[in-house]
């Protein structure tokens, strides 16, 4: 009987376990994602909408002269009340989509590329903001990855018989081609969980297998450490050996 109530009591508690486990799969990515624009929210709120909506105030204060509402009446209302709060957020969101349209320009352009010429000419700035930039557009800017990224492929990295996913960001040194008489291209090889770091390798272009996968699901699959995998790309990574051993 004893046995038996205690088999009886593992099994529930590896019931409980297991749908405590499911339901925290489920849950988790919602509850991140919320988390996370809360946070943005509250960012923009604390350092951007609160300066915004105290101008406000200001130039409310100037417009209606000394007959008008007064300044604290004005702080409770766009400053410190909700209303305030969500009038300051949607200004933000409007000046982040003006600056972007006006950037796109060809005189946005060559402005931007004047304040980039002098942050790169100032010996603190110039120690940060390349690094930092080449985050933000590989995390934000699709156009950028697309650049960078042309496709995604396998290469056999740090050693024969181990594959790595790589992306190929162009041909190879044309002095290493003419040498060999062959067609080299560059891959850079990303670590995972942060696929903005990693190493550039040039190996020969036959050594190389195209994934039938997107930039994207790439992504995905590194940040996930290799959770995240489409169906297609587990068919194509399981026939890698089989294929390169025919060929």
């Amino acid at each position: 009987m004893a046995a038996n109530g205690c088999r009886g009591w593992m099994s529930v508690t590896t019931s409980v376990k297991r749908y405590f486990l499911r339901g925290l799969a489920v849950l988790l990515p919602t509850i991140l994602t919320l988390w996370i624009l809360a946070w943005g929210y509250a960012f923009v709120q604390s350092n951007i909408s609160v300066y915004i909506n105290r101008g406000l105030v200001w130039l409310i204060l100037q417009a209606q002269g000394s007959n008008g509402l007064l300044k604290a009446d004005l702080d409770k209302i766009l400053v410190q009340g909700t209303a305030g709060s969500v009038i300051g957020f949607v200004i933000a969101l409007a000046v982040v989509v003006l600056f972007g349209a006006l950037l796109a320009s060809v005189v946005g352009k060559a402005f931007w590329r004047l304040v980039e010429a002098f942050i790169l000419n100032t010996p603190l700035l110039r120690r940060v903001y390349p690094y930092v930039k080449q985050v933000t557009d590989f995390v934000l800017s699709d156009q950028e990855q697309k650049k960078m990224f042309s496709r995604v492929v396998a290469v056999e990295y740090p050693r024969k018989g181990v594959w790595s996913l790589g992306f190929v960001t162009g041909s190879g040194f044309q002095k290493v081609s003419d040498e060999f008489g062959k067609e080299f291209l560059t891959v850079m090889v990303p670590t995972s969980p942060t696929p903005v770091t990693g190493y550039v390798v040039v190996v020969p272009k036959e050594e190389t297998m195209n994934l039938d996968m997107t930039i994207e699901e790439a992504f995905r699959f590194l940040i996930s450490g290799g959770v995240i995998s489409p169906d297609r790309q587990l068919a194509a990574v399981v026939s890698l050996p089989k294929v390169c051993g025919a060929a």
